[in-house]
């Protein structure tokens, strides 16, 4: 009992440090949506406060958040400003993974931790496009390998520091590495390869092409990598192509609840500033926003079920299981269908004023719809757990 009600204080205590870090946030959100410009205040803020380090291990010096405490911190965040929150989210997922190698004593985990807390150090993650059929190449070399390569979606890229990145192991004449013949790509022989390469590595150019519907302030802009070099040692693991094996199922497990409480705070904000619209207008006995109100707060309620649905499944410390992939997966579904649902909710009720640009539901409205483009997709979604329950191969959707 006392480790639950210390656990519940922490995380009280994390998410109140969100809220007041939030409460700076905000005031810049509007421009750099306006502007599609990266959250740079922000990430300043997060760096020089710590909260880089949130997942850090406390013997490495940072604040030992589980998953569960950075998911709801995050949530929190999100409210005060999304692209904000799910740019760090994308850092703090690493981190997390990072910590649940070190638990488990695989090399670099400490020494990365520890330049997390020490020194800031932003992780940027190319996952999101990639995840079980990456882009671009890696061709063996003296010491390592030359990658080369276009990447997607690198929120947070503009103060990022390292990439968690992955690409294909190819042959030494630069050909994709397979055992069919006439050099024909056969996807059950190739290797991908995990690795860590450094933001500003000769080679790695940054394209500002992020202009986008939503969450316009993550910097997830394009990055072309042309003959980087990474060592050896920076290659963290080697995994089968196009499959969702035990490592990459750790990582969603990991990833997909922080990720989609990011979302569900967007949602909260909507909602709250659409009730707060009504309130003021005192339209409280229209029968019609009534019951629009009692839909966005019945949603929000089983997206948040959903949630701790997720984290209960996933615990602090998951093991590989496709079972688990499928219970976070589907509560990132609920989320981003409902999160998008409620969205517009918000904007009926709030009517014309939720129409301005100058209103956060209509910031909301927008941001929440990149919910869905996160692996696995709605419909992907629908497939995995069917192929699951059938006991079919399942690849990467």
């Amino acid at each position: 009992m006392t480790s639950t009600i210390n656990a519940a204080d922490r995380e009280h205590d994390l998410v109140a440090w969100a809220r007041a870090l939030g409460k700076e946030i905000a005031p810049h959100a509007a421009r750099h949506d306006r502007d599609a410009s990266f959250v740079s205040e922000a990430f300043a803020l997060l760096k020089s406060s710590g909260y880089l380090a949130l997942a850090v291990p406390e013997e490495l010096g940072g604040r030992g958040a589980t998953i569960r405490q950075v998911a709801m911190a995050q949530r929190e965040l999100a409210w005060h400003c999304g692209s904000t929150a799910l740019a760090s989210a994308m850092h703090h997922h690493i981190v997390l993974f990072t910590a649940w190698r070190y638990r488990r004593g695989l090399p670099g985990a400490e020494a990365t931790l520890r330049r997390v807390a020490e020194e800031g150090l932003v992780l940027v993650s190319t996952g999101g496009a990639d995840f079980t059929h990456p882009r671009g190449s890696a061709v063996p070399t003296e010491g390592g390998y030359r990658v080369s390569g276009r990447k997607v979606f690198a929120s947070q890229v503009p103060v990022g520091d390292v990439f968690s990145t992955m690409f294909v192991l190819s042959d030494d004449d630069g050909g994709d590495r397979s055992g069919t013949a006439g050099g024909e790509a056969g996807d059950a022989d190739k290797i991908v390869l995990n690795m860590a390469v450094p933001v500003r590595a000769e080679g790695v150019h940054v394209v500002e092409n992020w202009d986008t519907l939503g969450m316009r302030g993550t910097g997830s802009h394009d990055v072309e990598f042309t003959e980087v070099f990474v060592p050896e040692d920076k290659v963290v693991a080697r995994r089968p192509y196009g499959v969702v094996d035990a490592p990459l199922q750790v990582i969603v497990s990991i990833a997909m609840p922080v990720i989609s409480a990011v979302y569900l705070g967007v949602a909260d904000r909507a909602r709250d500033e659409a009730v707060a619209l009504v309130a003021g207008a005192s339209r409280g006995d229209d029968s019609s926003k009534l019951r629009q109100i009692g839909l966005m707060d019945i949603g929000l309620r089983v997206m948040g079920w959903a949630l701790d649905g997720a984290l209960a499944s996933v615990g602090e410390d998951p093991e590989p299981s496709l079972e688990r992939v499928s219970a976070v997966m589907a509560a990132k579904r609920e989320i981003a269908t409902r999160g998008v649902e409620v969205c517009d909710l918000a904007l009926e009720v709030a009517g014309g004023a939720g129409f301005f640009r100058t209103s956060p539901i209509e910031r909301c409205y927008r941001d929440v719809r990149a919910a869905k483009y996160h692996p696995f997709t709605p419909e992907q979604t629908l497939l995995h757990a069917g192929r699951v329950a059938l006991g079919l191969p399942v690849d990467g959707g």
